[in-house]
């Protein structure tokens, strides 16, 4: 297959795209947060393929997007008026919401479950390709599952390239980090996987919030889960990677003295100086976090090199987009974390 390289800036390419979509192709799709692989969400056909592109577990949900908040009662139905207010407050934008999906939406698209992923992402040209299309599109990230996300074209071409119809390059992704989930079928709302849209934003909305187990800790592999990002390692290079915790100082203490020939530091710009002799990479600012989301998938795919014996990886502390970030680096690492305030 001649995987098509289309871009967002000519006016032909929402048409062009939302064709592929209707005839029930794959097309990688530009958002705010990562690069989508999208198809139409409503032919189980279509939604088989992204498994098979992707090699994904047939139980890891989709990510319905719509080009309007005006759609959701088309593909849900019982929609608290919680939904309501965090789609006036965020959407278009980098928050997902798992609702309760009308019949209309297959199975095959849900995991199997009876709720459904949805959101309206942040792109004008994806928007329209959906609008186009008249079909929602089911988009997880466009890369092989389990690796570092897609947040450029070219990404997504190394991973898919001659595999899928086409790809829509936008550019570089806003965000870098998956949207924020949040479960609205429950008592009280919970956050599934924290994202650009952040646990203070929503609880300023919603007044209260409950974060799951597997936004901190690695949960069982026989777990039902209602969004992606939960269950399966995630976001991973092909070598183990460890987070280092601590101070400045204690942390490249403890670095240099377990460092190996082969061996890459993962660190905040500020720190480069530290490792100078370590070969290391900067995935963006400590004190900027939004640096970090936007740079830390580019850095973990340069990282995924068979070459490497091992990543020491620093990690932001603290909330709003650098708690994304932590969690995506700890699902990178499986959780292995050192605190060098305390290790040897």
């Amino acid at each position: 297959m001649n995987t098509l390289l289309l871009s967002a800036l000519d006016a032909k390419t929402p048409a062009i795209a939302a064709e592929l979509i209707r005839q029930g192709e794959l097309v990688a799709i530009p958002t705010e947060t990562v690069y989508g692989l999208g198809a139409d969400g409503l032919n189980e056909a279509a939604v088989a393929k992204i498994f098979e592109a992707k090699g994904r577990p047939q139980d890891n949900p989709l990510i319905l997007h719509i080009w309007d908040a005006s759609q959701m009662e088309q593909f849900c139905h019982d929609i608290p008026k919680a939904a309501y207010d965090l789609a006036k407050a965020f959407w278009p934008g980098p928050l997902t919401m798992v609702l309760p999906a009308r019949q209309i939406v297959p199975r095959r698209t849900t995991g199997g479950l009876d709720t459904v992923a949805l959101r309206c992402p942040d792109n004008a040209v994806t928007r329209e390709i959906i609008r186009l299309s008249g079909v929602p599109i089911a988009a997880p990230s466009a890369n092989i599952s389990g690796k570092p996300s897609t947040t450029t074209a070219q990404h997504v071409l190394h991973d898919h390239d001659g595999k899928i119809a086409a790809v829509v390059d936008g550019g570089p992704c806003r965000v870098g980090v998956e949207s924020t989930i949040v479960d609205l079928t429950e008592d009280r709302p919970r956050l599934l996987r924290p994202g650009g849209i952040t646990p203070e934003q929503l609880i300023a909305v919603l007044g209260d919030l409950v974060v799951d187990k597997a936004v901190t800790a690695q949960i069982d592999k026989d777990a039902v889960v209602k969004a992606p990002g939960m269950k399966y390692r995630h976001y991973a290079p092909s070598e183990p990677v460890v987070i280092v915790a601590g101070s400045r100082e204690k942390a490249a203490a403890y670095i240099h003295r377990h460092f190996t020939p082969g061996d890459r530091v993962l660190c905040f710009e500020e720190e480069l100086p530290l490792y100078a002799d370590c070969n290391p990479l900067s995935y963006g600012q400590e004190a900027d976090a939004n640096t970090l989301s936007a740079g830390l998938f580019a850095a973990l795919r340069e990282l995924d090199d068979p070459r490497i014996h091992q990543v020491y990886a620093r990690c932001p502390v603290g909330g709003g987009v650098a708690y994304a970030v932590q969690n995506r680096l700890k699902k990178a690492a499986a959780f292995h974390i050192v605190d060098a305030e305390v290790e040897e």
